[in-house]
């Protein structure tokens, strides 16, 4: 697993001393959350956004007139085939994600999605063989490991002060009352990496195995069939470790403010996420615990997109979505991601989170949903690090055989 970085932005030079000038030529699919990125891109000195893409024409030349975009597309398959695109960002529903990721990869261009992978075990598997036959990057573009909390709870690890981890816990409770009706019929873990990554980030480790039970029911299930439980709640044992961790998902029904939570116990320190969201975590060194500010942690990149860890397009409340209204903009996650993609590329490394941690973040929640309608049955997710899918998938009664599938490494 790479490690996102803990050191101060510091501009590419080649062994001969000079600036590189090489830049990512990039289009972004999806302008709705997708927006967001536009300014960034265009500010990253090694980025250059060429074009975007939305299936709608008044909208998609209303955005790309205001940020001077020349390159306009309404489908994805004709951005996919211009020469002139190294890249892709895509922020599609969930459902067209392995298929936009799969095409991008095929037509030869490095890809970042927005979370999650897949909503499949077989698809994320499909995502990786494409991946490994194009040789192109590809990154999930998981917040949750970007944030300034996740940021400051990882320098207290690399520093010592956590001591050995002892358990993680983590939790995504939001209301999905007014977003598209996709979310109806979706289950609450398979939506499940805001919780999941950063557990697993900090631990740097895999989910290897999980139960999960399902509480409470949804009202709308009555009505349109699809995902009963209102909580979907697991416990993960993590690949050659002696942690466990703990998740809660939740996406209807529920009376809660949002919240994308981690807490993580230590011998030495604890961290815990607040209650509220205008509060501030605390950090217990023993039983007396004491609420702590974090840090931006703009240093970590260039200068020109620092700016955007605290500000973006979706700051003015006739122009804010969803995404930004319940989830405070993501803890200043957006421009790490951008930097991180871009630099991956630039450098010839795999990106973090790469293909193969997307792969088990996301199919740990999959299986999570898979064991809860088993009644908490073991479900073990896809692993990266052995290659293969150790998805002993038993069938959900009347549907054939339990099976295990193959992932080439």
């Amino acid at each position: 697993m790479v490690d996102p970085g803990r050191r101060p932005y510091v501009d590419f030079v080649t062994t001969e001393g000079t600036r590189m000038t090489q830049k990512v030529r990039i289009g972004i699919v999806g302008l709705g959350f997708g927006a967001e990125f536009i300014p960034i891109y265009q500010a990253h000195p090694h980025a250059e956004l060429v074009a975007v893409c939305r299936r709608t024409e008044e909208p998609l030349h209303r955005l790309a007139d205001h940020f001077g975009i020349a390159g306009r597309y309404t489908s994805v398959e004709a951005m996919l085939q211009d020469p002139d695109i190294d890249a892709v960002h895509l922020n599609s529903p969930i459902g067209a994600h392995a298929e936009q990721s799969i095409a991008a990869l095929r037509a030869g261009k490095h890809v970042a999605c927005t979370v999650p992978m897949a909503t499949s075990v077989e698809d994320c598997a499909r995502i990786v063989e494409a991946q490994q036959d194009s040789g192109k990057s590809y990154m999930m573009m998981e917040t949750a490991v970007y944030t300034r909390e996740f940021l400051y709870a990882k320098s207290l690890l690399d520093s010592g002060q956590l001591g050995r981890i002892q358990f993680l816990r983590g939790a995504h409770m939001q209301e999905m009352a007014g977003w598209p009706d996709y979310w109806l019929d979706l289950p609450p873990m398979h939506y499940a990496t805001h919780a999941v990554a950063p557990l697993l980030a900090l631990a740097g480790r895999e989910a290897e195995s999980v139960r999960c039970l399902g509480s409470g029911r949804v009202s709308h299930a009555a009505e349109r069939g699809g995902p009963p439980f209102a909580v979907e709640t697991a416990l993960f044992r993590l690949r050659d470790s002696d942690l466990a961790m703990e998740v809660t998902r939740s996406l209807f029904d529920i009376a809660r403010e949002y919240v994308e939570s981690f807490d993580v116990y230590g011998e030495r320190k604890s961290y815990e996420w607040q209650q509220i969201e205008r509060e501030t975590p605390v950090v217990f060194p023993g039983e007396d615990g004491a609420r702590v500010e974090i840090p931006d942690f703009a240093e970590l990149l260039p200068e020109p997109i620092r700016p955007y860890t605290t500000r973006g397009i979706y700051d003015a409340d006739e122009n804010r979505h969803l995404s930004f209204t319940q989830g405070s903009g993501h803890g200043g996650s957006h421009p790490h991601l951008a930097h991180e993609f871009v630099t991956a590329i630039v450098e010839g490394r795999p990106p973090f989170p790469d293909v193969y941690a997307a792969a088990n973040w996301t199919s740990a929640g999959i299986c999570a949903h898979e064991s809860a309608m088993r009644g908490g049955e073991q479900v073990e997710p896809v692993s990266g690090t052995t290659g293969t899918i150790a998805a002993t998938l038993g069938p959900l009664p009347g549907q054939g055989r339990r099976r295990r599938l193959a992932l080439p490494r």
